[in-house]
């Protein structure tokens, strides 16, 4: 099981009692305005238990983290990575925090936490990180955390009937802000 540590956050690995969290934060549509439509709770359901199993780096499989805060234990959310590309040395980031806790710096917290842990733990030469063009606080918390904007991909998400453009993220790991 996988524990981190921030001074105001604890990142662990999914347990079985955090699915109530899961699903309302993967179902709520306004906290996934810009990232996807609402899944249906099957779906959710497979993909929590994919993602509750034990997490190996090269299992080629998302690790999702639970973001909670330490001093009272509340929920706050989720980030993690996903290393597709292992010859490449590349994972891709990502974070959906509850809608209560935007604005409390939180998702760059813990993104920097994740990133850090990843760099000291595996061979990482380089994070990705997407978020839709007009999703301003995302693109913040990446840039906060030392992501450069590589590039915008012209309808590239499309979440509904709506086609949205899709900026691209990048920070090397030896570029990131300790």
């Amino acid at each position: 099981m996988l524990e981190l540590y921030t001074d105001r956050l604890k990142l662990r690995s999914l347990h079985a009692s955090d699915w109530e969290h899961f699903y309302a934060l993967n179902s709520d549509p306004k906290i996934n305005h810009f990232v996807r439509v609402a899944e249906s709770q099957d779906a959710l359901r497979c993909k929590f238990e994919q993602r509750a199993n034990t997490w190996s780096y090269d299992s080629g499989d998302w690790l999702t983290l639970v973001i909670e805060t330490v001093d009272t234990g509340q929920f706050v959310g989720l980030t993690g990575l996903y290393c597709q590309h292992l010859e490449e040395q590349r994972a891709e980031v990502g974070y959906l925090l509850a809608a209560d806790c935007h604005g409390k710096g939180y998702a760059t917290e813990g993104l920097k936490a994740v990133i850090d842990w990843a760099c000291l733990s595996f061979n990482v030469h380089k994070f990705v990180g997407h978020c839709a063009k007009d999703n301003h606080a995302s693109a913040r918390v990446l840039e906060k955390c030392g992501f450069r904007l590589e590039g915008l991909l012209r309808q590239q998400l499309k979440i509904g009937e709506n086609w949205l453009d899709e900026c691209a993220y990048g920070l090397l790991a030896d570029e990131r802000r300790l």
